[in-house]
């Protein structure tokens, strides 16, 4: 049996939406870094090297990095740093534009029993923030606000925001410093093994709660800690909530 909790964070991708796997190099952001670099580069060349970059970025994203890149450094370290020199500085000052390009998904969707989920925990007076690692917080918070549930969140912590990622329980602790509860009396839901349930453990959540989903299969369950509860989508997470 679950401790009743005091507030419920939730991650963003793989928990609250879910989408195809994503284009690295999507034909209208290939277009844009074209125009914007004053065409030095060809596209081809600019597709290999979003498609690269974002390669190298996931693998880095694997490791268990405390701090969060800050989005030019991203950019500098992933995808620019074999471009000529003015390239390079093209994109570094338009980085914030750049990365809610290259994190935005038109494929995003809410995923099943979420939306139930998130008003029943609304109707029970549960806080309720979003935790997440992300390389533009403000493209999650836009499709959120879009998906019609944005304005039931009292907080969202996104790691580029804050500067430090999961599974440092720094994520979690903001949230909660934010909601003004004790961490020890939230559920935390995520859907990875190593990054969420972990950064709920050296957080010491009150729960950690696997919610299974594309990304957690790819994962050797068995490396990591085990969840307190394992539910398949937000239908599972709404039935838990005890109200």
């Amino acid at each position: 049996m679950l401790p009743s909790p005091v507030a419920l964070l939730l991650d963003f991708g793989g928990v609250l939406a879910e989408a195809p796997r994503p284009d690295p190099a999507p034909p209208g952001l290939v277009l844009r870094l074209y125009n914007l670099t004053n065409g030095v580069l060809s596209p081809g060349e600019i597709n290999r090297a979003l498609v690269d970059g974002a390669e190298a970025y996931a693998a880095w994203r694997d490791r268990d990095e405390p701090d969060e890149l800050p989005q030019a450094e991203v950019w500098r370290r992933f995808v620019t740093s074999g471009w000529p020199q003015r390239a390079q500085e093209a994109v570094r000052v338009n980085a914030a534009k750049l990365s809610y390009d290259w994190a935005w998904r038109p494929t995003w969707a809410l995923r099943p029993g979420v939306p139930e989920a998130l008003r029943a925990a609304r109707a029970a007076e549960l806080p309720m923030a979003v935790v997440s690692n992300t390389l533009c917080g403000a493209a999650h918070r836009d499709f959120l606000a879009k998906a019609g549930v944005g304005g039931l969140f009292a907080a969202q912590v996104y790691s580029d925001e804050v500067g430090v990622r999961k599974p440092n329980p720094e994520m979690i602790w903001h949230a909660t410093r934010r909601l003004g509860v004790p961490t020890g009396e939230c559920w935390f839901v995520g859907d990875s093994y190593r990054r969420d349930v972990v950064c709920a453990r050296r957080a010491e959540a009150g729960a950690a709660i696997l919610m299974r989903s594309l990304r957690t299969s790819t994962e050797d369950a068995t490396r990591w800690p085990e969840p307190d509860m394992v539910v398949e989508d937000g239908f599972g997470l709404r039935d838990l909530l005890p109200f």
